[in-house]
């Protein structure tokens, strides 16, 4: 089967009614000749670029790059200004030789390698939330495509439901007309107008189904929901072969969301390392500057300069600083079992697929090239037969009804396939091409 034009045996044997498809979607195009039809690349290129899930996941991901630094600096120095021992009695600056005023700073100084490790963990952090901008970029994308295929599956359904009413009206004609003349009987008219009818029904069923997956894409694509969506009557069908084999080992090396995981399992790592650095103090240095006034007789008192060192003491490290460690192997431990089932559910996920695509895309060539040429010859039989009386009526109704059914499973099987091809392509992490 050709991977470019969906140009089918539907269309090459029922050229007419193929025919009277083009005649009408040329004529949706003068109706709606200011309206663009919407191909799948350009679905896509819309909705990447205005949908505000993904943005909001981008915002995210520059709020948390700009944390790496933050984490790495260190913390701000303090600058203190006092006044020391001043009596209560007088509240003077003058009488005791032991008032003074005094400007400090101080400085917080961690152990040495801990600001090193917040900053790793928190740039790996980041570059986590830059790959889950990836992975909602990839699952956008499926979505879009999928519902691009529903709608092209309406489309060519309602094209389908189109030919039979067509057709059964024809019929209906050609039994009224052997009704007429004594050759035929009431209830094929009957017969027929019923099935038309049930056509007529499912139509509608159709086009109210096509209205609510317009409105899904609309929304995909951050547009009103009435907005008309006009897809083109052609489209690009990929059928590469597929290993599942393959797509697990391009999974494991393309799919941004096993990035993401291993990104965040070392993160856990370096927050471990931070934790047992915690065990070891952190160092405050300061320095102070002390004036002192002149004594009442005018004589002057020298200044006073300081030096600080002081440390933080970890006494209570069995009931904090170990607790930490615990929580941040447990972390660790959650991380590693999320990638595991990642890993699991992935692999099973691209197993299933590629099952669900080997066996539509053999419905697919079964269908093109047995059953419904094999029904069109029986209808042209049947449809020959019938006016001179050599085929029964119920037979050309049944034979033409499985026709129609056909055709509908063939669009089915043939859009089934490429939606499968989007799912992969998520779980994958890049796009499916023809082999």
């Amino acid at each position: 089967m050709s991977p470019l034009l969906y140009l089918s045996p539907v269309d090459r044997v029922s050229w007419p009614y193929w025919a009277l498809g083009c005649c009408l979607m040329m004529f949706i195009s003068i109706v709606h000749a200011d309206e663009a039809f919407l191909s799948l690349e350009q679905a896509v290129e819309l909705a990447q670029a205005g949908n505000p899930g993904i943005s909001e996941i981008k915002a995210r991901a520059e709020a948390l790059a700009a944390i790496p630094s933050q984490e790495g600096a260190l913390p701000d120095p303090t600058l203190n200004f006092d006044t020391l021992n001043v009596p209560t009695n007088s509240f003077s600056l003058r009488k005791e030789d032991m008032t003074m005023m005094d400007v400090g700073v101080s400085q917080m100084i961690p152990f040495p390698g801990k600001l090193a490790l917040k900053e790793q963990a928190a740039e790996q952090e980041a570059l986590a939330a830059a790959d889950s901008v990836d992975v909602a970029l990839l699952r956008l994308v499926r979505d879009v495509k999928q519902t691009w295929w529903r709608l092209f599956y309406y489309d060519r359904a309602i094209n389908v439901i189109t030919e039979s009413e067509q057709f059964f009206q024809q019929l209906i004609d050609m039994a009224q007309s052997r009704y007429k003349v004594g050759q035929g009987q009431q209830q094929d008219v009957m017969l027929a107008q019923l099935e038309l009818s049930k056509l007529k029904d499912e139509k509608l069923e159709l086009i109210g189904m096509r209205h609510s997956n317009s409105i899904q894409l609309n929304t995909l694509l951050s547009r009103s929901a009435d907005t008309l969506v006009i897809l083109p009557s052609q489209a690009e069908i990929k059928t590469p072969i597929l290993v599942v084999s393959e797509l697990q080992g391009q999974a494991m090396e393309h799919s941004p969301l096993f990035e993401q995981h291993r990104k965040m399992l070392s993160a856990a790592k370096t927050r471990i390392e931070i934790a047992e650095k915690d065990f070891y103090p952190d160092l405050t240095l300061g320095a102070g500057y002390a004036v002192r006034q002149n004594t009442p007789s005018g004589e002057s008192r020298s200044d006073f300069a300081s030096v600080k060192l002081s440390i933080n003491l970890p006494i209570y490290a069995e009931q904090k600083q170990a607790k930490a460690v615990d929580q941040r192997n447990s972390e660790l431990l959650q991380e590693q079992y999320s990638l595991q089932d990642e890993h699991n559910k992935v692999h099973g996920e691209i197993a299933a697929n590629t099952a669900q695509y080997l066996h539509a895309k053999e419905r697919l060539a079964l269908f093109e090239h047995e059953i419904i040429p094999q029904a069109q010859q029986a209808v042209s039989s049947l449809m020959a037969g019938y006016p001179v009386g050599k085929a029964d009526f119920s037979n050309v109704l049944r034979t033409q009804l499985s026709l129609f059914q056909y055709q509908s499973q063939y669009w089915k099987s043939l859009v089934e396939t490429q939606q499968i091809l989007a799912e992969l392509s998520n779980l994958i992490g890049k796009e499916l091409t023809h082999d």
